[in-house]
């Protein structure tokens, strides 16, 4: 007998036995608001996208909504930051996620939980005179900053620092507020990555001092992943976030064999601007967006953070 592949290649057939999917549910759009803006402001870093006013960002959700994607994840730009992050208890983001709610309620936001962008020194926490995470005094900020959000009408809060115990804190701190429907999506694999940087000037969260080497993973680990997505299951973690994608689909993959939470992937400005740096000049056709997103998909991801989520659905919505 002839064995022949290829017989379930063309056209009509392949769509019939493809093995992985990419839908618009699968996408989530991450959204930035800036406390000291007057009208959308460019950035720089990030090509096509814009630091909000609580106003445009509103009008951005609903573009995001009219795509179909069903979710953004929204990143907050304080007025004034100390080394305690003190604004990230009431402002902008509290405001943009009301704002959103009532202007456009059938968008889901996730709000990300963490300090750097709130604090002067730009660290996820609390830090000492030597420049180390102070675990309870951040974990306490980190639970309050949680159950504002929820306050203000937030359907997922992500804790993003990776600090010891963070999933528990704030686990506690929203069911004591009356939220204990209020999902937590963890960033429990978060790798400590140059892949970074753009989104790091994107918020103005750069370290003053040393770096996040103290609390975000070894790239060259991948059993403390497990042990890091055990840990924040038993704290209370409802979804696990992998960060970031691309050079870590073993990772993803490892998790989603391991454990039976769904799974988000954060595919990261710094594989955002290499992929769009590549179609801008032409080297790559903007059909690899859809084969990188299908690879994260592949990998075991159930949700996909992505700065090119608009573009994606729009592709697929032409499909």
């Amino acid at each position: 007998m002839v064995h022949r592949p290829s017989r379930l290649r063309r056209k009509g057939i392949a769509p019939l036995v493809r093995e992985t999917s990419l839908h618009l549910e699968d996408l989530i759009c991450p959204l930035f608001v800036d406390e000291n803006l007057e009208r959308p402001t460019n950035i720089a870093s990030l090509p096509e996208f814009d630091r909000h006013t609580v106003e445009s960002a509103v009008h951005e959700a609903g573009t995001v909504a009219d795509l179909g994607i069903p979710a953004i994840l929204l990143f907050g730009v304080p007025r004034h930051k100390d080394e305690t992050g003190s604004a990230s208890l009431s402002g902008v983001v509290q405001d943009t996620i009301s704002e959103i709610k009532r202007q456009v309620p059938g968008v889901t936001i996730i709000a990300d939980v963490c300090l750097c962008e709130y604090t002067s020194h730009g660290h996820c926490g609390v830090v000492d005179e030597k420049g180390v995470i102070m675990d309870e005094p951040t974990l306490e900020m980190l639970k309050q900053i949680a159950v504002t959000y929820a306050e203000a009408g937030v359907d997922v809060v992500a804790p993003s620092g990776m600090i010891d115990g963070m999933v528990a804190a704030i686990r506690a701190g929203l069911d004591e507020g009356g939220f204990k429907h209020t999902p937590i999506m963890s960033y429990a694999v978060k790798y400590c990555s140059n892949f970074y940087e753009p989104f790091r000037d994107a918020v103005d969260s750069s370290c003053a001092f040393v770096d996040r080497s103290q609390h975000q993973m070894d790239p060259a680990n991948t059993d403390e992943a497990i042990r890091e997505v055990r840990l924040d299951v038993r704290e209370g973690a409802d979804i696990i976030m992998i960060k970031p994608a691309l050079p870590y689909l073993d990772i993803i993959y490892r998790i989603k064999q391991t454990f039976t939470v769904p799974i988000a992937a954060y595919s990261v400005s710094g594989e955002y601007i290499m992929l769009h740096g590549a179609i801008t000049n032409s080297s790559l056709r903007p059909d690899v967006i859809n084969e990188v997103l299908l690879s994260i998909r592949r990998a075991g991801a159930d949700m996909i953070v992505t700065y090119f989520a608009k573009e994606a659905a729009r592709h697929l919505r032409q499909a």
